[in-house]
């Protein structure tokens, strides 16, 4: 399946936890002011990939913990999103996603999309909600600004309410 894509980190330690590899989404339509990513905002910049290709270097390498995909805003693809999230979980790693979207406009979503269903399933943890310029901190950890959250998405898929890390 074909992604639009931005960039590719193949090791990251500032995108979630332990050594990751980092997929960077193109496209993005919440224009937040004080982006680290704006270039990622055209939705016709970028370019083409192939998601089974994207994960090749990380399969061999076991001491990657997992995948981060952030964007851009990563929702605007979701099908391939899940794919990937999908494929990552299969190799037995963990998976990160970034949004600009509350995890509960995601939940409500999901009701009518089997892609978001797919992704969150796939999903370890999830660091929702716009960026913010003015409560920017840099004393968070994988997060840009205090409204942001650190999901644990099977917990908040279990117990039904979101549970933070």
């Amino acid at each position: 399946m074909k992604i639009r894509l931005a960039g590719i980190v193949n090791e990251s330690v500032v995108d979630g936890p332990g050594i990751r590899m980092a997929v960077f989404t193109q496209g993005c339509p919440h224009h937040c002011a004080g982006c680290q990513n704006p270039e990622t905002h055209d939705f016709m910049g970028g370019y083409l990939a192939d998601t089974d290709e994207i994960l090749k270097p990380m399969a061999n390498r076991k001491y990657i913990k997992g995948l981060t995909v952030s964007g851009g805003e990563p929702l605007c693809q979701v099908q391939a999103v899940a794919e990937l999230a999908k494929k990552t979980k299969a190799m037995g790693k963990d998976v990160v996603i970034y949004t600009g979207y509350l995890v509960e406009e995601l939940l409500e979503k999901a009701k009518e999309d089997a892609n978001i269903v797919e992704l969150l399933q796939n999903t370890d943890y999830l660091i929702d909600g716009p960026f913010i310029e003015s409560q920017k901190s840099l004393h968070l950890v994988f997060r840009g600004s205090v409204n942001q959250r650190v999901i644990d998405i099977p917990k908040t898929l279990s117990a039904g309410k979101v549970v933070l890390c």
